[in-house]
């Protein structure tokens, strides 16, 4: 695959997949404002899936559209974080909470957020005028959902002993997945390599991991691989209900 559609795909298998994710939480968030402000992430986040696709699809030069992109391809032609497909599992669904973990969802939305705001920041002088144009709309955004998550991370890490326990063992579930944040290949002239952000990043995250008095687990060694195509057992269901429509009825518009 050219490298610069790799690229591309990526980011935007990233963003559709933690999309997919989010909208789950539609009518199931803990207060009705976070149910609202969950399922708007979700959107802007499934608009810059749209934008990135629709781009992927100009340099694969297939024909194929934003929506054969998203709903169309196999499993190993995914290339997404291994973080965002992980399911909104609680580690204990007998707790009432239907098995979603609250905890989980909003370290993710903070670490994902810091990312995306890091890179959308970089790609801003990408030779790839319509990348940057991408990244300049979508910084907006990834703004707010890094402050509207962080603000979550404090309140709940440093808050009851339940929900400090709770992120912290939604952290020591998540932790070893952040490795992937960080691969070394960019594109010359249309993005940084994402290891050219860890040092931001781990800044930024170990001082609110510090404000939300969390400790944070021993590295791990672990190196998820979904932007190769290798996810996990997770991923295929995910894509099973995401893509049931288009499959169901192929070619089906609205």
């Amino acid at each position: 695959m050219d490298a610069k559609l790799n690229y591309v795909l990526r980011l935007a298998d990233t963003c559709l997949i933690h999309a997919q994710r989010l909208g789950e939480w539609c009518g199931h968030a803990p207060v009705l404002e976070e149910d609202l402000a969950l399922s708007n992430m979700a959107l802007d986040l499934l608009g810059q899936a749209r934008a990135l696709l629709t781009h992927a699809g100009q340099l694969e030069g297939a024909g194929r559209d934003e929506d054969q992109l998203a709903f169309l391809r196999e499993e190993r032609d995914y290339r997404n974080l291994v973080l965002v497909e992980l399911p909104n599992a609680a580690a204990s669904p007998s707790d009432g909470s239907g098995g979603r973990d609250f905890a989980l969802t909003t370290l993710r939305n903070a670490a994902i957020a810091i990312w995306l705001e890091l890179l959308y920041e970089r790609l801003l002088s990408s030779a790839d005028t319509e990348l940057a144009g991408i990244a300049a709309k979508s910084l907006k955004e990834v703004r707010y959902h890094r402050q509207h998550s962080a603000d979550w991370v404090v309140r709940l890490g440093d808050g009851t002993a339940e929900s400090q326990a709770r992120m912290q063992a939604a952290l020591a579930v998540l932790t070893p997945y952040f490795n992937e944040l960080f691969v070394a290949d960019g594109v010359d002239g249309v993005g940084p390599a994402w290891r050219d952000v860890e040092p931001e990043w781990r800044a930024r995250w170990a001082a609110l991991l510090q404000e939300a008095t969390l400790t944070p687990p021993r590295d791990s060694a672990m190196q998820p691989r979904g932007i190769d195509g290798v996810h996990s057992e997770h991923m295929g269901h995910l894509l099973a209900t995401m893509q049931h429509l288009q499959r169901a009825y192929p070619g089906g518009v609205w």
